[in-house]
């Protein structure tokens, strides 16, 4: 059975019990907050028990690291719905200790791309159309620097209203335990 199989034989079973009622909540963030945080598969449950959030408190943007890399790319795009359009009224970036972003290489993952068939011509047309790959791919040497990177970057966006608190964590993996990087209510304004 392929995992595709696997998914969709339980998902019929999931709708077939009713066991989706269990989450029924609103578009709205009950606790209107967004949160950026990493994909790493360690924090999908641990992060919401961490800060006593539960389905329908929070919405959730993840990308690797929870890098906030251009002002208008579609993190902070999200990241703006959220607040103008889904009512969050303040912004949490939750990075984590142990991240695979601080172990990249780029130069490795590059060669890893050729290794399973990216030709070199495809990575020649990406750098000449003026994407340095390896400043894109690179990921960063310290968890608190980057959190700290990110909410500046969003605090300072010129289309986010000065009165919304952003805030920057960094979760332990395996405790749960939260490190106050930015404490966004003393920048709001």
């Amino acid at each position: 059975m392929t995992l595709l199989s696997e998914i969709l034989e339980y998902n019929q079973y999931f709708t077939e019990e009713k066991l989706y009622e269990d989450f029924s909540t609103s578009k709205f963030p009950d606790k209107k907050m967004v949160i950026l945080t990493c994909m790493d598969t360690r924090l999908i449950e641990l992060l919401h028990k961490a800060m006593n959030i539960k389905n329908g408190d929070a919405k959730v943007v993840k990308n690797a690291g929870a890098i906030l890399t251009h002002p208008f790319g579609s993190i902070m795009r999200s990241l703006l719905i959220a607040v103008y359009e889904l009512k969050a009224d303040e912004v949490c970036v939750i990075g984590h200790h142990d991240c695979g972003m601080s172990a990249l290489d780029s130069r490795q993952m590059i060669s890893d791309m050729k290794e399973r068939g990216i030709p070199q011509e495809t990575l020649d047309i990406v750098t000449n159309s003026g994407i340095d790959l390896n400043k894109w791919l690179e990921g960063f040497d310290s968890v608190e620097e980057s959190v700290a990177h990110s909410v500046n970057m969003i605090r300072n966006h010129p289309l986010l209203v000065k009165d919304v608190p952003v805030h920057g964590l960094v979760i332990d993996p395996e405790t749960g335990k939260l490190d106050l990087v930015v404490d966004g209510y003393k920048n709001t304004k």
